[in-house]
């Protein structure tokens, strides 16, 4: 199954059952951005329930001084806000969430780097975090880029909805072991670092056994 995704922040464990499930991926990189997608946010587990990571973006605007209006981007050309210490406060909050998972301190060192790199643009650091999840994931699959935008999809299947984070309020993965699940109920359809970090090897085969 040869499929269309949006790259995304790690990437919700919806759009992760539809990655295990490819032979081939196509991403997205002519469509503009566009704001409460996955694109720059995800969720991860606290002791309180589900906790938004959300990377500041740079807006452009056009018009004269008090009549501005914020203007389309181009996702590929979407710069990071850096004057805010993001890396250091997601990292921070990652390791506090998960530093009692099972697998985090195998994985540890893997993500830390996407943390110490400075980045201009979210479009690089989306890409760069999704190569570190699907080398701790064992997947290996062929990629590939979109040269323009496509509004109707015929040769793939179209799975760039599951980047739009109001389009997955209903999905319900099946319960996994979650470390902090005493305080709370399982919660579904998280970052997939939450599934990495819980289930660690078995992550893979949980995801392979999915459905959307």
């Amino acid at each position: 199954m040869h499929i269309l995704i949006h790259p995304v922040y790690y990437g919700s464990i919806a759009q992760f059952i539809a990655i295990a499930k490819a032979t081939e991926i196509t991403f997205e990189m002519h469509d503009n951005f566009q704001k409460q997608t996955y694109r720059n946010r995800t969720f991860i587990a606290t002791p309180e329930g589900p906790l938004l990571l959300n990377i500041p973006i740079k807006h452009t605007s056009k018009g004269k001084r008090g009549e501005r209006e914020r203007v389309h981007q181009k996702y590929k050309e979407v710069r990071i806000e850096n004057d805010f210490p993001w890396q250091r406060e997601h990292w921070k909050s990652i390791q506090i969430a998960y530093r009692s998972s099972p697998f985090f301190e195998f994985f540890e060192d893997d993500f830390a780097p996407l943390y110490e790199k400075k980045y201009s643009h979210l479009m690089d650091f989306n890409l760069d975090a999704f190569e570190v999840v699907k080398e701790a994931l064992g997947i290996d699959i062929d990629i590939c880029f979109t040269e323009s935008y496509e509004p109707l999809v015929k040769d793939k299947v179209d799975y760039r909805y599951l980047a739009f984070a109001k389009n997955n309020l209903d999905f319900k993965n099946e319960p996994y072991t979650q470390v902090l699940q005493k305080h709370h109920d399982f919660l579904p359809n998280l970052s997939v670092i939450d599934l990495l970090f819980n289930e660690g090897t078995n992550a893979l085969n949980y995801l392979e056994n999915q459905k959307l």
